[in-house]
């Protein structure tokens, strides 16, 4: 054996492949349970000209934009985020303010959450999660000095997501509520923000909640029909009961692809709210738990990506994989939550799988940010300036 001396040490690659592998396989596998779902929807509405491949081909095209988007996202610096992150969350809102408008603001089954862009309908609230994200990181950085500061620190933020979560409730969208606040508040928290905020703040939540879903009819009944759907289950417990056949029939493998009884028109949104029950109908526990793991996985990679950030001295861009990391992480877990029958039902599609274009949009998006700061993360370790 001839000795060639040392070896050279292994490059580290440009960019997390196997985040990029994990968010196509999302994205393929939603696609091809998107047409699943919706096969027997698009036939029989005259909307979609009766034609089987509707949901398929605008899912397709809404993916294919959305990756484009996400390649010139992904070519700008954290630092340009960084400085946009205010006027974007102004943005936000102010297409917030905007769809709750009568005339302009498109209403489905009560609730306003579109606008009309004539090809297509933007629900603003799904880029809102993005921009929290990038404002929260922005505010909790320039507010560092003064995070135990109630007055400083704790109370803005409060008053802006009050304001915000007062849009959203009057469209009303109460799912993208809980998850923007899921968002500030993670990210408040591992900005330094003291216990004692952090447990009021807990608290204050808890009773908003409360309140809300007291004050509110509709809230109401759908946690009595959360609670006990068989009691009503062609009221209250309409969804929720064939959700969870649905998960019942699916067993152990699933009944195959395709072979869903319960898209059939017995589950409403079934592309959209509902896709999981369908991927658990047709593909079982090993589905579910292969959907479940993937999601995991995406949610671990985002906060190491996060810490990696943070040993870089990079604050911004670490708070921001965090919150992508949560955003993710937490409206997963509610969807999965609804669809198992272990949360209410609340009007929140399964990121990266689920139809819609705004969703894909801003998801995509999301991990493009992701790839970024890992990106950054990686030339900074290899001594380049990001």
């Amino acid at each position: 054996m001839i000795y060639s001396g040392p070896r050279e040490p292994r490059s580290l690659p440009e960019y997390d492949v196997p985040l990029v592998w994990v968010t196509l396989i999302l994205l393929g596998f939603g696609l091809v349970m998107v047409y699943s779902a919706s096969i027997a929807i698009a036939e029989a509405d005259r909307h979609t000209g009766h034609q089987a491949t509707y949901f398929l081909v605008r899912d397709g095209v809404f993916i294919g934009v959305s990756v484009l988007l996400s390649l010139f996202l992904f070519q700008i610096p954290m630092r340009v985020w960084q400085r946009l992150a205010p006027y974007l969350f102004i943005l936000g809102v102010a297409l917030l303010v905007v769809v709750l408008i009568p005339g302009i603001g498109r209403e489905v089954n009560g609730s306003r959450r579109w606008l009309s862009l004539f090809v297509i309908n933007l629900q603003p609230s799904e880029f809102m999660k993005l921009f929290a994200v990038m404002y929260a990181a922005d505010y909790t950085v320039r507010k560092a000095a003064h995070m135990d500061s109630f007055s400083k620190a704790f109370l803005p933020m409060l008053v802006v997501m009050l304001v915000t979560g007062g849009l959203l409730l009057r469209e009303p969208d109460f799912g993208a509520f809980a998850v923007i606040i899921s968002i500030a508040m993670s990210i408040l928290f591992l900005g330094g923000l003291s216990w004692k905020q952090f447990a009021g703040l807990i608290v204050l939540l808890l009773v908003g909640f409360l309140f809300l879903i007291w004050t509110s009819p509709y809230r109401m009944q759908r946690v009595i029909g959360f609670m006990d759907p068989w009691a009503d289950p062609f009221g209250k417990g309409y969804q929720l009961s064939h959700a969870l056949i649905a998960f019942g029939r699916g067993e152990w493998w699933g009944v195959g692809l395709g072979r869903s009884v319960e898209k059939l028109f017995y589950l409403p949104e079934a592309h959209t709210d509902f896709l999981l029950a369908v991927i658990a109908e047709e593909l079982g526990f090993a589905g579910v738990c292969a959907v479940i793991g993937l999601f995991a996985w995406l949610v671990a990679r985002a906060f190491a990506i996060a810490r990696q950030a943070n040993g870089l001295e990079r604050p911004f861009a670490a708070l921001v994989a965090h919150g992508i990391g949560v955003w993710l992480g937490v409206q997963a877990i509610i969807n999965m939550g609804v669809n198992m029958g272990m949360l209410p039902t609340k009007g929140l599609t399964l990121p990266l799988l689920s139809f819609g274009g705004s969703g894909a949009a801003a998801n995509c998006a999301a991990i493009a940010l992701l790839l970024r700061v890992d990106w950054e993360n990686r030339q900074l370790t290899k001594g380049y300036a990001a």
